[in-house]
């Protein structure tokens, strides 16, 4: 269907009618139209959310609205809308939606109209699944990851290791509902998913940046943690590395869809031998065998030295204060064990991906992704 229809004419005159210039707005960027929402509109509503005379719940209800529709378009721009809100929008907006106790309840959407409406019918359960989580995320942390400070001053790096050990699984479950929209690119066929999956791109690019940013805090503790820290220290890290490897097939499908390689990070593996003297850590502190010198400081310094970078946006002369997923554990050499005094310069040596003025670095081989 292309164009918008009567309906979404009457539905838009409606609110003109009760004067709701707002509910018009949501009615103009959620249309039957095969297409994203127009930029015009949402820069509307994202206008909006900053005005103090303008009703939030009202707004997000009728965002809810239109996600009830039984057209597999209206619903997803509904929740692309949405996205776009909880990013560029006022953080009131996704405050009132953490605020609530439910939020999208799509998880038998099933438009029958059609074999495009079957297909995309699965890519919106899934979506609403990830703004869901996206949701709970703030409410349980009063903070949006996407949005706080990135690098080595950022919230991540500075947090207390009591806050990171619960707060480092709260972002993993952010990360995982996002995979799992597992979308390929030949299923990148309309306006409407490719939109919601540039809206995803770009929050696992900062997902992933607190993610490295946690797991480096976690690392630089590790060694003056004690024993039960230092184990759901050690499982947060395994899940860590299992993550880069799914993170990194996402980044591929953007690369193959045609998105800019230049503002891809690189992802590469850590050493094995990192996994080994971190366990060889905690076995020593569980009894089972003599591992690293019991008691010794902490090998990653507060004093090591780790890169500044900035993070790819849409503009790429414009600089912002999020930093992308770094080359964490790039070094020189994987094949000489790791001794924790070496640990430092090893995990530490951050290769930024991005120059100050927007550029990359060149892409891995293993394959990244970027934003055009």
């Amino acid at each position: 269907m292309s164009g918008q229809t009567l309906t979404d004419r009457i539905a838009a005159a409606q609110y003109s009618v009760t004067g709701s210039a707002v509910a018009r707005a949501v009615c103009k960027a959620t249309t039957h139209e095969v297409m994203g929402p127009k930029k015009k509109h949402l820069d509307y509503l994202i206008q909006a959310t900053n005005e103090t005379n303008v009703n939030i719940p009202q707004m997000a209800d009728t965002l809810f609205e239109r996600a009830t529709n039984s057209s597999w378009v209206v619903v997803f721009k509904a929740l692309v809308t949405t996205h776009h809100l909880m990013v560029h929008g006022n953080e009131r907006f996704i405050q009132y939606l953490a605020s609530r106790n439910t939020l999208f309840n799509l998880s038998n959407f099933l438009d029958k109209s059609g074999s495009h409406g079957y297909d995309m019918s699965t890519f919106i359960r899934r979506y609403s699944r990830y703004l869901n989580e996206k949701a709970f995320s703030y409410r349980q942390m009063a903070f949006d990851f996407a949005r706080v400070k990135k690098g080595a001053d950022g919230v991540m790096r500075t947090m207390a290791p009591e806050k990171l050990l619960k707060s480092m699984p709260i972002l993993q479950e952010q990360i995982d509902a996002l995979l799992e929209f597992d979308v390929h690119p030949n299923e990148l066929t309309n306006g409407v998913i490719n939109a919601a999956f540039m809206l995803l791109f770009k929050d696992l690019i900062k997902l992933f940046a607190c993610y490295n940013d946690g797991v480096i805090n976690l690392l630089e503790k590790f060694f003056e943690m004690k024993k039960g820290q230092c184990k759901d220290a050690l499982e947060i890290y395994k899940r860590f590395l299992t993550r880069m490897t799914r993170v990194s097939e996402f980044l591929k499908v953007a690369e193959q869809v045609g998105i800019d390689k230049g503002d891809i990070p690189d992802l590469t593996q850590a050493p094995s031998s990192l996994m080994e003297t971190l366990e060889q850590h905690l076995n020593s502190l569980e009894g089972k065998k003599p591992g690293n010198k019991s008691g010794a400081p902490s090998p990653l310094s507060k004093s090591s030295p780790a890169t500044t970078v900035t993070s790819p946006s849409s503009t790429p002369a414009k600089t912002i204060d999020t930093s992308p997923p770094v080359d964490l554990f790039a070094t020189s050499s994987t094949a000489a064990p790791v001794s924790s005094s070496k640990l430092s310069s090893d995990l530490l040596d951050l290769q930024p991906d991005f120059a100050a003025t927007g550029q990359a670095a060149p892409a891995a081989p293993a394959g990244a992704t970027s934003w055009g």
